[in-house]
């Protein structure tokens, strides 16, 4: 039967409890070593790697292309190839792309 341990922070030196809970979570994701960082260290640490809040990403790189269908400008989030087609707002929702409809029909479609 499992019982609290205490385990010492490795980043500010402090003991805290891996509570029995804790550990019937850790084995439940397949976690096999106990936590070196008490859940504040822990925290601040994944704040930090993370940038901070979710909102706080960097803006995303814009390409400009041809539209495929129009011939009007498309901005896109990654640099066309040249070889699929590319397409403006308006000409993407118009053939249906992005659409999460579950047809049935889509055979290897995520959705």
């Amino acid at each position: 039967m499992a019982t609290d341990q205490t385990l010492r922070c490795r980043e500010c030196g402090r003991d805290f409890i891996f509570t029995v809970g804790e550990q019937e979570f850790y084995a439940s994701r397949g976690l096999m070593n106990t936590p070196s960082r008490c859940p504040e260290c822990r925290a601040a640490r994944k704040a930090s790697m993370s940038g901070g809040s979710y909102g706080e990403r960097a803006p995303r790189q814009m390409y400009t292309a041809t539209c495929s269908s129009c011939g009007g400008e498309a901005r896109v989030p990654f640099q066309p190839r040249g070889d699929k087609p590319v397409y403006c707002s308006n000409c993407y929702q118009q053939i249906g792309g992005g659409s999460h409809s579950n047809s049935g029909s889509g055979y290897g479609s995520r959705w």
